[in-house]
């Protein structure tokens, strides 16, 4: 192998799971990409890569490969970030975070902007998903969830608690029968998710309420708030996400309410990273201080 060179493209092919997605992360011609992988497994006599119709995935010997780069990843940052001096108030280079739609949707997008007009130099992103976000492939330097997970080599934090509450469009409640118990929700058309695809038991809203029908859903949270935007029935909805749409009302707040929680969830290595420490810690204080405001803002509708 002779360079870290080597080990930014597997890296980059490993994340993107294709020569076309990693040649875009790396800005090179994919069939460059694709010399190099093969320059690198004839170098160490062993394919990293099953490629199929679905892409590149990891071999047993790129699985080992992998940890190996990622650590090697982490000391170029932290010695880019010694050797650039990062001793101001202002953060610069790029965060990826990776979120559940919902909060992706509703709640970062303030959070961001005001870290960025904190940090003009810093670049995020978000990576919006209706599943866990991969870490371990690097799918995002950090990742929002709302439950903690319980393997891999990985720090976690808990960020802040959030409320949840049946919610609907004022034209909806307008004509729609009464609702002031929680047994009135079976006259109704209800939003939620899809079932078989909710990816955390902490989204399964429904299942104590006896809610079997579930008449217009899916598996984004943001899909169902547009829904209910548009005055087709009432689900649940985060509290942080009502201002968004002033149309939108809490319903029988007083006999339903749920609490939930997020996690902000990082590699364990990156710890020792100072430039990652300080990142977390302005999207955790943020993120409470926004959900606060939200919450705040929503107990009037």
């Amino acid at each position: 192998m002779d360079s870290w060179d080597d080990l930014r493209v597997f890296l980059a092919v490993a994340r993107g799971e294709s020569l076309s997605a990693a040649g875009r992360a790396l800005k090179i011609d994919p069939a460059t990409a694709g010399r190099r992988i093969a320059r690198l497994e004839m170098r160490l006599g062993t394919p990293l890569f099953a490629k199929s119709p679905q892409g590149y995935g990891l071999s047993e010997a790129g699985q080992r490969l992998m940890d190996h780069a990622l650590r090697a990843e982490q000391a170029m940052q932290a010695a880019q970030d010694d050797l650039a001096g990062e001793g101001g108030d202002r953060l610069s280079g790029q965060l990826r975070i990776g979120a559940p739609d919902g909060c992706a949707n509703f709640l970062l997008p303030q959070v961001c902007a005001q870290i960025c007009a904190q940090n003009p130099d810093l670049d995020i992103q978000i990576v919006a998903l209706p599943r866990v976000v991969n870490l371990s492939k690097r799918e995002a330097d950090m990742a929002i969830t709302v439950s903690p997970p319980s393997a891999g080599r990985l720090s976690v934090q808990k960020i802040t608690d959030y409320q949840l509450h049946f919610a609907a469009a004022a034209a909806y409640l307008d004509n729609a029968s009464a609702l002031d118990k929680l047994d009135d929700l079976h006259h109704h058309r209800v939003i939620g998710y899809i079932p078989d695809m909710i990816f955390d038991k902490e989204l399964d809203y429904m299942a104590d309420l006896g809610l079997s029908r579930v008449a217009l859903a899916s598996n984004s949270a943001a899909v169902q708030f547009n829904l209910l935007r548009q005055g087709a029935g009432i689900g649940i909805v985060h509290d942080f996400a009502l201002p968004s749409d002033p149309s939108m009302r809490r319903v029988l707040p007083q006999a339903f309410a749920l609490t939930r929680s997020f996690y902000l969830v990082r590699h364990d290595d990156d710890r020792r990273l100072e430039r990652m420490n300080r990142l977390a810690t302005m999207l955790v204080n943020e993120m409470r201080a926004q959900t606060r405001a939200l919450e705040a803002a929503a107990a009037f509708s």
